[in-house]
């Protein structure tokens, strides 16, 4: 067996992606070394990510300057920053994304839609197609939440050759709401006479604030000992389900028109809580046909003392067993999963809205900087 931990997860049938971007990694090397001799196979990004890249270092500015020459519109400025991002980190994953015989398996990065439209979604579709055909690349997936109205928008953009990856799942209900909307979306698309064998998409499931917002529940119960499980158990739910969509009829017929299955992601891997060791999220759902998506220090600890098997399909029975027996304690799972996607959207509008504020205070500058100049 490989001696690379990062290495052995892949040898199971699971694709690591990193959870992070910014400037220093695409230009220094780092992520083409991740990629070559780790295993990296994918990214993605959100507006947190993109905050912190854009407020902790110096590499946006002269980008942002020359942008206000020609538009003052914040949100149109962060995304032609994040585009460039984007494009950049798809070339460097041309080569996974065409590797022989797994053509369009991996190699994809994300670009999430604005948050403020997560309950609108005529106004996600129309932002997708935008992002889409401004980044161009065929390897690109455009994140759009799980919302109530993101399902829809899901369905409409596989119809119409987008790549998509559904963020922020939490509810074992809404990710079969997105099985129906991707098949349903390829339906249609093959009903028009198009190619579906290059449509890909990810569902991307929330781990770790599931156990964030439960255990303390759990606490004083008769349930104590479920403490740090939740999450897990509903992961390995969803992939028995994943599986069930997967193997029918249904999709068969999709598949031999060429259709990839939807893989499901696991998001959100970074520990919480500091009594649980900091690779968990990762150890504990390895197994194939998966993507689990990686925070910089969690790669690193992994890699380091992270243990590699096939835990994906183990005690399923009891997984099942553990979500039921929330009810006998008072825990409603279906009311902590709406809570967390709500929290979610709120999450990244205020990341989201702290980049459109940077993005003003630098406009700001340049109309301060140029009436002092005309004054003088």
């Amino acid at each position: 067996m490989e001696k690379n931990k990062l290495l052995q997860i892949g040898s199971f049938g699971q694709s690591i992606w990193l959870d992070f971007i910014d400037r220093d990694i695409l230009r220094s090397g780092k992520l083409a070394s991740l990629i070559e001799q780790d295993g990296v196979k994918g990214i993605t990004s959100n507006p947190a990510i993109f905050e912190k890249a854009i407020s902790s270092s110096d590499d946006y500015a002269d980008d942002i300057a020359e942008l206000l020459k020609y538009s003052h519109d914040s949100e149109k400025i962060f995304y032609q920053l994040a585009v460039k991002d984007i494009q950049t980190a798809a070339d460097l994953f041309r080569g996974v994304y065409c590797e022989k015989d797994r053509r369009g398996y991996d190699g994809y990065v994300s670009l999430e839609v604005s948050p403020f439209l997560a309950n609108d979604t005529e106004k996600t579709i129309r932002q997708a197609v935008e992002l889409w055909q401004a980044v161009d690349r065929e390897n690109l997936m455009i994140k759009i939440p799980g919302t109530q109205q993101g399902v829809p928008a899901v369905r409409r953009c596989i119809a119409s050759g987008i790549n998509i990856n559904i963020t922020l799942l939490f509810s074992l209900d809404r990710y079969s709401e997105i099985i129906e909307a991707y098949i349903s979306g390829l339906e249609e698309r093959l009903s028009e006479g198009k190619d579906i064998s290059k449509v890909a998409s990810v569902a991307s499931f929330f781990l770790s604030r599931i156990d964030v917002v439960v255990d303390p529940l759990l606490k004083d119960t008769e349930k104590a000992t479920l403490k740090g499980k939740v999450a897990v158990a509903s992961a390995k739910i969803a992939y028995q389900k994943y599986k069930a969509a997967f193997n029918s009829d249904r999709w068969n017929k999709l598949a031999d028109k060429g259709a990839m299955p939807q893989r499901l992601l696991w998001a959100s891997t970074g520990t919480k809580n500091p009594e649980f060791k900091d690779t968990k999220y990762i150890e504990e759902l390895i197994g194939p046909e998966t993507v689990t998506t990686v925070p910089v220090e969690t790669l690193a600890a992994f890699k380091d003392h992270g243990n590699a098997s096939n835990t994906l399909e183990t005690d399923i029975a009891l997984s099942q067993e553990t979500l039921d027996s929330l009810s006998k304690v008072n825990i409603t799972l279906s009311q902590i999963t709406q809570q967390l996607e709500d929290e979610g959207i709120h999450k990244f509008n205020i990341p989201f809205g702290n980049i459109l504020r940077l993005i003003d205070k630098a406009k700001g500058n340049l109309i301060t900087t140029a009436k002092d100049f005309t004054k003088s």
